[in-house]
């Protein structure tokens, strides 16, 4: 994904930022209606709620070729028309982009598999060109493999806050306390951040929202001129998956969602956050045993004799840095205290990264070097990507604190959680959102079809796994759950991302089968 990493929960809190798809892109709201002169197909009026869920008429979808020159061979691209609010599905429009690869066996070809990405902020465009290639593979052709950019990325109609680039950075836009764990910075720049996206986003930014995706989700079933679909989500796109099979469990085929979250409807993301200081204890072992590793002498990368050192130097180079920053090689952008935390949030993703995470860390204990930054902590973000992030994740729920609650909670999260320094429970832009929420956040319940898989790593540093037990608990017996004992390669994301034959062979089989584990299953690494 461009220079950033590809790993998602949400962009603000999982450290990734999505580069925009090579579609079209769209910055401004159309104003045709949903319903056109074009070949259609008939959609009845659903409700979610009290929103109506799609226009009577769905267009049909006019695919053109759209190849990429990293991504899987014969992709097709199209645009889907839907409402900016679908309270008013004949007002004003929006663009999404959509995606997919045919099946190259039609006679074996059973239905659209839908890749649902994570995030906010992952592409859909971006998921199909990095992961395409091997579902396609691993199908056999039995789906068209279908995608779509959700609102605000890629080819999609983008909003924008008008953010000041000090205040893009990934280190600023996730709220990392002061050196004592002091916040009134933050404070001050998640009000600033709110009223930004208040003044400049419009109607368009506060349509971003996790319910408007599943009803453009639906819409695209529609146009798909399919009555169920099959989905594999991740990550935040799990989140995505459990709300569509609450609110449209007749549409359901059958389900992957891989790297799951809590759903409690209280929270959303705010638990989420949260969450996450418990991932990064969960996973951080793994670095560290790496990082003592004999075989890393020769590398040049060996940080200490043995692990449980690994800990204690990491915890007080940080606070080194929180007193006195390092110039990097990216003028006017030092190593901080918090820029270090954030790079090993970044590398605890995957393996690949602990070279990367282990140089920073050489170069700033050595008084002669100048740390190279990670390309994704050097710059800032983009606006229109720091717009969707924030502005899902605020629009999602109303955020539960007053600014002493949330000091009073940094304190104290530091103490439990050294490696986070409070940052996953402190203020946000969302602590100051200029609209509440259009609607409640949706309750997932064992209501529904028993046709969901789960698939989690057991050391996920995003989407731990005491969170994932609890989306399995919501779902009962409508899911079943492969837990991979890994933290390893793909540290965030378990489907063809480990190399784990048990647990990629339980989602290959359900996805081209139908065929469940009885009951929850371990898969050893």
């Amino acid at each position: 994904m461009s220079t950033y990493p590809s790993t998602a929960l949400l962009l603000v809190l999982s450290a990734t930022v999505v580069a925009a798809a090579t579609a079209p892109t769209h910055t401004t709201v159309p104003t045709a209606t949903a319903t056109t002169a074009s070949a259609s197909a008939t959609a009845p009026m659903s409700r979610v709620g009290d929103v109506v869920t799609a226009a009577a008429v769905v267009p049909a979808l006019t695919w053109r070729p759209c190849d990429e020159p990293k991504g899987p061979a014969g992709r097709e691209c199209a645009e889907l028309p839907a409402p900016v609010d679908y309270r008013d599905p004949d007002g004003p429009q929006l663009t999404l982009a959509v995606y997919r690869l045919r099946s190259e066996r039609p006679a074996a070809r059973r239905g659209a598999l839908l890749m649902i990405p994570g995030g906010p902020g992952g592409s859909g465009a971006r998921q199909l060109a990095q992961k395409g290639d091997a579902l396609r593979k691993e199908m056999a052709g039995a789906y068209d493999i279908v995608a779509l950019d959700p609102r605000g990325l890629g080819g999609s109609t983008k909003a924008s806050c008008e953010l000041a680039p000090d205040d893009r950075y990934l280190v600023s836009l996730r709220s990392w306390p002061g050196p004592d764990g002091e916040i009134t910075e933050n404070v001050a720049r998640s009000r600033r951040i709110a009223d930004a996206c208040g003044r400049h986003g419009g109607a368009v930014l506060r349509g971003f929202s996790t319910a408007n995706e599943v009803r453009d989700i639906d819409r695209f079933r529609q146009a798909l001129g399919e009555r169920k679909l099959s989905a594999w989500g991740v990550s935040y796109g799990t989140y995505v998956a459990a709300v569509y099979a609450q609110k449209y469990p007749q549409h359901t085929d059958r389900w992957v969602m891989d790297s799951n979250g809590d759903p409690d409807p209280a929270r959303v993301a705010q638990g989420w956050l949260a969450n996450m200081a418990v991932g990064v204890d969960d996973r951080f072992p793994d670095f560290a045993a790496w990082a003592a590793d004999p075989a890393r002498q020769d590398e040049g990368l060996r940080l200490a004799q043995h692990p449980e050192d690994v800990r204690p130097l990491f915890l007080a180079l940080a606070a080194k840095l929180d007193r006195k920053p390092k110039d990097s090689t990216t003028a006017e952008v030092p190593l901080t205290g918090n820029l270090l935390r954030q790079a090993l949030q970044n590398a605890l993703a995957g393996n690949g990264s602990f070279p990367q995470l282990a140089r920073l860390v050489q170069a700033a204990q050595d008084p002669a070097a100048e740390p190279v930054l990670p390309a994704e902590l050097a710059e800032p973000l983009p606006d229109q990507d720091a717009a969707v992030m924030i502005a899902t994740i605020c629009n999602d729920v109303r955020w539960r604190g007053t600014v002493p609650s949330y000091a009073r909670a940094v304190a104290a999260d530091r103490v439990r959680h050294p490696l986070t320094a409070g940052m996953p429970v402190n203020v946000s832009a969302c602590a100051f959102w200029k609209d509440a929420p259009a609607e409640e956040p949706t309750r997932i319940t064992a209501e529904g079809p028993s046709d969901i898989l789960m698939i989690q790593n057991r050391r996920d540093p995003a989407t731990p796994y005491s969170g994932a037990l609890k989306m399995r608990s919501a779902l009962g017996d409508r899911a079943r759950l492969v837990t991979v004992d890994h933290g390893g390669q793909g540290g965030h994301g378990a489907y063809l991302a480990n190399g784990n034959a048990c647990g990629d062979r339980a989602v290959t089989t359900f996805l081209t089968t139908g065929r469940r584990p009885a009951g929850d299953v371990l898969c050893a690494d």
